[in-house]
C-alpha cells in the first residue's frame, strides 16, 4: 500500500511538472530566442517600435536593445540576421531598400502596422491665398519662389528630406521633373533642426515651404487647412502618384509594416502571427508624437510611457494578438 502511494505521488508530481512545463511553453513560445530590434533614429517611430517589442517580450522572446541606423543599412542588417526587425518599413517608399537587401528571399513584410500615411509639400496658408499658389510647379516663377527665400539668395528654401530616408529620391526626381533647380533649393540637413527653423519662421510671419509626412507631430503644430496647405504636383510630371480624386501630392498614400528576417519568421510562427496582426491607428501615432513634445514625455522614456499606456488602453485588442500568436505556435 505504501509503495502504491509513493508511486501515485511520484506520478502526480511528474504529471504536474510536465503539465506546468507544457503550459509555460505554450504561454511563452519565444522563450530562449533572441530578438534584436532596429530603429531609424527618428523619435516619432519609437512608439510603434516599443509596442512591437513589448508584444514579443510577452511571448517570451529575449528582446535586446534597439540598434539604430539609417533605413538602407537596417534592411541589409535584417537580411543578414544581425537585426531581427524594423517596425517602420514604408512599403512603397522603402521598396528599393527591400529589393537591394534580398527581397522576399531574405526578408518578410508582416501585416500593416500603421495604415494610410501621407507625405508631401506644404506652404503657409496666408502666402498660398495671397498669391493663389496651389501647385509645386508654380515655384518655377522666380517671383513666387522668392517668397520662400529664407537665406537671401533669391531661391525658395524647401525644408526637405534627409539622405537615406527614401523621400529624398522622390523629391530630387520631382525637382527635375518640375524644372525647379534654378528657383528652389532642396535643403537636406537634420530634419528636426530644419523644421524647427521653419516653425520659427512661420511664427515670425514669414512664408514657409517644407516636406513632411503623417503620422508625425509637425502636422499638429502646423495644421493642414488651418495654418498650412498641401501643394499639388503636376500629374503630367508625376503620373504614378495621381489619386483617384484628382489630387496629386507627389507621394502615394503609404502603409508601414514590420520588415523582419525571413528565417526568423519561418522558425517562429508565434512572432510571425503577432507581427501580422499588430495594428496601430495612424491618429494614435500622431497623438503620441505630439505628446512627445511635452516636458517630461520626450525621447525613449516618454515613448516607453506612451507605449505602455497605449497597450493598457487597447488591452483587449493587444491580448487578442498574443492569443493568436500562442495558438499559431502549437
Amino acid at each position: 500500500m505504501l509503495k502504491s502511494k509513493k508511486l501515485l505521488c511520484s506520478t502526480l508530481v511528474t504529471f504536474c511538472l510536465t503539465f506546468g512545463s507544457t503550459a509555460m511553453a505554450a504561454d511563452m513560445p519565444g522563450e530562449g530566442v533572441t530578438v534584436i530590434p532596429g530603429q531609424s533614429g527618428i523619435e516619432g517611430e519609437l512608439f510603434q517600435t516599443l509596442v512591437v517589442m513589448q508584444g514579443l517580450r510577452d511571448l517570451g522572446y529575449d528582446v535586446k536593445e534597439m540598434q539604430v541606423a539609417k533605413y538602407p543599412a537596417l534592411h541589409i542588417s535584417i537580411a543578414n540576421g544581425d537585426v531581427t526587425f524594423l517596425a517602420s518599413h514604408w512599403r512603397d517608399l522603402h521598396q528599393s531598400f527591400y529589393d537591394k537587401a534580398g527581397g522576399d528571399e531574405k526578408l518578410s513584410r508582416e501585416g500593416i502596422l500603421v495604415a494610410n500615411n501621407a507625405q508631401g509639400y506644404l506652404i503657409d496658408k496666408k502666402t498660398a491665398e495671397a498669391n493663389n499658389i496651389t501647385n509645386l510647379a508654380q515655384l518655377r516663377d522666380p517671383e513666387i519662389a522668392k517668397l520662400f527665400d529664407a537665406n537671401g539668395d533669391g531661391k525658395a528654401d524647401l525644408a526637405g528630406c534627409v539622405p537615406g530616408w527614401g523621400c529624398e529620391k522622390v523629391i530630387e526626381k520631382q525637382m527635375d521633373a518640375s524644372k525647379l533647380r534654378d528657383t528652389v533649393t532642396h535643403n537636406q540637413g537634420e530634419y528636426s533642426a530644419m523644421i524647427a527653423d521653419t516653425i520659427a519662421r512661420y511664427k515670425q510671419g514669414g512664408s514657409i515651404l517644407y516636406y513632411t509626412w503623417t503620422p508625425y507631430w509637425v502636422s499638429g503644430k502646423l495644421v493642414p487647412g488651418k495654418d498650412v496647405v498641401w501643394l499639388q504636383v503636376p500629374t503630367e510630371e508625376s503620373p504614378d502618384t495621381a489619386l483617384s480624386n484628382d489630387q496629386n501630392y507627389g507621394f502615394m498614400p503609404d502603409n508601414q509594416s514590420v520588415v523582419v528576417n525571413k528565417k526568423f519568421v519561418d522558425e517562429n510562427p508565434a512572432a510571425a502571427s503577432f507581427l501580422k496582426n499588430a495594428s496601430i491607428n495612424v491618429n494614435d501615432v500622431s497623438a503620441e508624437n505630439m505628446a512627445q513634445l511635452e516636458e517630461g514625455q520626450k525621447g525613449l522614456p516618454g515613448a516607453t510611457m506612451h507605449a505602455e499606456a497605449w497597450i493598457k488602453a487597447n488591452s483587449e485588442l493587444y491580448n487578442s494578438w498574443l492569443e493568436e500568436a500562442r495558438a499559431a505556435a502549437e
